[in-house]
């Protein structure tokens, strides 16, 4: 059986599959595959394994033959799970191997968004490292500041961790649900959303994109944040309307920014955030790590091996196929 493989994965993912016996095809291009080549190239594979590609229901109904489909990502709001499971497709994805890659980089961001890290850098490369100003270029102290978390599941508690043990910062976060265990690990307080933005100052994104969250952080958020917060988004560049935060951030709505995700990706090089002194930005790094790369690579075959031998995914996006 053949196996489509959208990206250049770790060498451990790729001898998973061959040693199950498996045929593997690999894009090596540095390109996203377009619609119709993604097609072309599953026609005759059994299995697909996706990593950064569009799954939606053009492809899936042109590809109802594959037994399979591993995305190599914890989310799957680029997909279309509903279609897939109509046609009985099964989805899996890679969740728990993140965390703390992710939460490591939200970490970073908020450090270095408060002492304005990536601007004054640039400044070096830039020759104005010039004349000492004693009241130019201050930061904003986190020690015992108020960490506010949207979205406290694994990535969110490991954050939190982070937080209490670097700054002993008080932990608030909303949830759909009540995260009790989080509560009593962490001392966190849940409180409503509009609190969540009123008490916190820094906010740290760790939510799946739904329907619900989708501009979750638009204008009307941003002005009920303190002056003097941060906004950090290491989940989903959608959560937040980018116009409307790059507005808050100029209009000193609120102070400042740290994003590893933007929408669109990848962001243009023209984008004001990126010369704003108080905003720092990755291009989407949070889980790149070599040992977080690999287990989210091997996961994604485990997936890819289970679903062709007719066995339930180890990590299944879809359990609605099985009835």
């Amino acid at each position: 059986m053949k196996v489509f493989v959208t990206r250049i994965l770790p060498a451990a993912a790729l001898d998973l599959l061959k040693a199950a016996g498996l045929e593997v095809k690999q894009w090596t291009e540095k390109r996203k595959l377009t619609q119709e080549e993604l097609i072309a190239h599953c026609q005759d594979a059994d299995a697909l394994l996706s990593a950064g590609q569009q799954i939606n229901k053009e492809f899936l109904l042109a590809s109802t033959h594959l037994k399979v489909i591993a995305l190599h990502s914890v989310g799957f709001d680029n997909t279309d799970v509903d279609t897939a499971t109509e046609l009985k497709i099964p989805i899996g994805n890679t969740p728990g191997v993140l965390s703390d890659a992710t939460a490591d980089t939200a970490f970073l961001l908020m450090l270095a968004t408060s002492r304005n890290a990536f601007y004054m850098h640039q400044q070096i490369i830039n020759g104005e490292w010039g004349f000492f100003e004693p009241t130019a270029n201050l930061g904003i102290e986190l020690q015992g500041a108020t960490l506010g978390i949207f979205g406290l599941g694994k990535i969110g508690l490991e954050m939190a961790k982070r937080c209490i043990g670097a700054y002993q910062m008080k932990v608030i976060y909303h949830n759909r649900s009540r995260n009790e265990s989080a509560e009593q690990e962490l001392g966190a307080t849940y409180v409503s959303f509009e609190e969540l933005l009123k008490q916190s100052d820094v906010i740290s994104v760790h939510t799946s994109l739904t329907t619900e969250t989708e501009g979750k952080f638009n204008m009307e958020a941003f002005k009920q944040m303190k002056e003097r917060a941060i906004f950090v988004n290491t989940a989903r560049g959608s959560i937040h309307q980018e116009e409307d935060l790059t507005k808050a951030l100029q209009e000193k709505v609120i102070w400042g920014a740290g994003l590893d995700v933007t929408h669109p990706e990848p962001m243009a090089p023209d984008n004001p955030l990126l010369t704003m002194p108080n905003v720092c930005v990755l291009p989407h790094i949070g889980s790149a790590t070599v040992g977080t790369r690999n287990a989210m690579a091997r996961i994604a075959a485990e997936n890819i091996i289970a679903g062709l031998k007719g066995e339930r995914l180890p990590h299944l996006v879809n359990p609605e196929i099985y009835g």
